[in-house]
């Protein structure tokens, strides 16, 4: 926007097309850019990204959706200028949290935080609190993100029902993001709530699997869904799409799963895909994909 107030040239493009946007930095030699992760996820596999001139960036802000880490650090290592990580919601109106490029040094021994949406922005409160019993949760634990702040939204449209189940006592917005704070007041986001997978009684977040399992060599894009189990109610399935001239089993992606994460977190079944829905911004298309499965089901667990 301060860019736009200066008079800068603004390039929007139409599509999530990775091919266009390199061409489009190097030949408007863009300094600034703001990105959704998957743009950056398809550009790393784009043929021309180790020669296209990036020399004239100097700051790439990403967010909208979840970004996994090996994306991330192989963006920074490609793009070679600072990132920053920003995160909100139409309801917000704008940024609520921030990670800056002092955040994204891969040398730091701060590189977990990798993984954070930053801290709170100046003037804006937030709370990770129990959806049920609506206390605060300890430091380290995931709940539902509340903030307040006076750039929150006085409620939806003709739907005051709705607004009402969004805006609490206090004037706090229940964001739907599920998260923790870390010791240090960095804010880290799990998943979309409804997302949640609950198998056997325990809470497995797909966005953490999915971070985990962009790791594999051979895994170009995945989603992590639950569907029905009779033993445990639902249990996680990952869809995984397939870099170009490799091969991978069904055993190895699980194996690999299970090196990183804890037993119930492990993807009981792998889908083959050739890609995976997503909305304009990127999103994975989470209930399209899980629609198949729970066909005849009455109850959808999570």
């Amino acid at each position: 926007t301060a860019g736009q107030y200066a008079g800068a040239k603004s390039i929007i493009m139409r599509d999530v097309d990775p091919s266009a946007m390199l061409t489009l930095i190097e030949k408007h030699r863009i300094t600034h850019g703001f990105v959704v992760p998957v743009l950056l996820q398809f550009a790393l596999a784009m043929p021309n990204i180790g020669t296209t001139d990036f020399s004239s960036l100097e700051l790439i802000a990403y967010g909208a959706s979840p970004i996994s880490e090996a994306v991330l650090e192989g963006s920074i290592k490609a793009f070679k200028c600072p990132f920053m990580q920003v995160y909100g919601l139409t309801e917000t109106t704008g940024v609520v949290t921030v990670l800056g490029p002092e955040d994204h040094d891969l040398n730091s021994a701060n590189k977990g935080r990798l993984r954070s949406c930053g801290k709170p922005f100046t003037g804006v409160e937030m709370r990770i609190v129990d959806s049920d019993t609506g206390k605060d949760m300890p430091r380290g634990e995931v709940g539902e993100i509340w903030i307040r702040s006076r750039q929150i939204m006085k409620g939806y449209w003709n739907m005051p029902e709705e607004t009402a189940k969004s805006i609490v006592k206090g004037g706090w917005f229940r964001s739907g993001d599920a998260g923790y704070f870390d010791k240090d007041g960095y804010v880290y986001i799990f998943d979309r709530v409804k997302d949640m997978i609950v198998s056997g009684g325990e809470n497995v977040y797909p966005a953490e699997v999915e971070n985990a399992l962009m790791a594999h060599p051979a895994i170009a894009d995945v989603a992590v869904i639950g569907v029905p189990d009779e033993k445990w109610g639902e249990v996680p399935m990952a869809l995984v799409v397939r870099k170009p001239d490799t091969q991978v089993t069904e055993q190895e992606i699980i194996s690999f799963a299970r090196e990183r994460l804890a037993g119930f977190k492990t993807p009981k079944s792998v889908g083959w895909v050739d890609a995976l829905p997503r909305n304009p911004s990127g999103k994975i298309l989470k209930k399209v994909l899980r629609e198949p499965y729970w066909v005849g089901h009455t109850r959808r667990v999570n």
